[in-house]
């Protein structure tokens, strides 16, 4: 009875370190995409900008998130719930929404030769970015695991995507301050308009039942 107790212990608080986790990533996101696109925009940094609005669409995924943690933590064996399904829905749209717009938006700034005034900020969000997202991974990964929880682990697996995009970030903004490469900005943008088609994808395809994360 002591051995079951404690075990139900350690699940309930394994539970809590996970939904503290969603609730970081939310909040993270949310201060991200702000800071994002505020210097994306005074900077005309295309990349940036678009890295800033696709961080607030990753927060509506967190949130989604979130409520799948309550549900789990509370019924183990339930499925996804109408709230959840449609915070997926609205993820996918608000993500191919954003490669229409980015595509469009880069275009427009290769045909007018459009330039970024500065991507020094791009650079340490990114940088910043990359480290948040990689301990989060790191330990989202590590609490799903113990709980032995398929849905936390894809979580974790598909937080990587915001991994690789801060890297994208990371790199177009690193060039174009150190090289002044021309359209390299766009060119970023055009990368963040590919992950944001694969992520719209598998937003629809979760919401259809279909728990795949191709982002590993």
């Amino acid at each position: 009875m002591t051995l079951l107790r404690s075990s139900l212990e350690n699940k309930k608080s394994l539970y809590n370190s996970a939904l503290l986790l969603a609730i970081i990533t939310i909040l993270y996101n949310l201060v991200e995409g702000i800071v994002s696109t505020y210097f994306g925009y005074q900077d005309e940094a295309l990349t940036l900008f678009g890295f800033g609005l696709d961080s607030f669409i990753e927060t509506i995924s967190a949130i989604g998130i979130t409520h799948m943690i309550i549900r789990i933590k509370k019924f183990p064996t339930s499925s996804k719930g109408s709230f959840e399904i449609i915070a997926l829905k609205i993820t996918g749209w608000c993500f191919y929404i954003l490669a229409v717009t980015l595509t469009i938006s880069a275009i427009y700034n290769i045909i007018e030769n459009q330039k970024p005034t500065s991507t020094t900020a791009g650079v340490i969000i990114a940088l910043i970015s990359i480290f948040t997202m990689w301990l989060l991974i790191k330990v989202k990964l590590t609490v799903g695991k113990k709980l032995n929880s398929v849905a936390i682990i894809a979580d974790a697996k598909c937080n990587q995507v915001c991994l690789y995009m801060s890297v994208l970030l990371l790199v177009s903004s690193g060039l174009w301050m150190l090289f002044k490469i021309p359209h390299i900005d766009a060119i970023g943008s055009l990368g963040l308009v590919y992950f944001s088609v694969k992520e719209g994808k598998e937003a629809f395809e979760k919401a259809k039942g279909i728990d795949k994360c191709g982002c590993h």
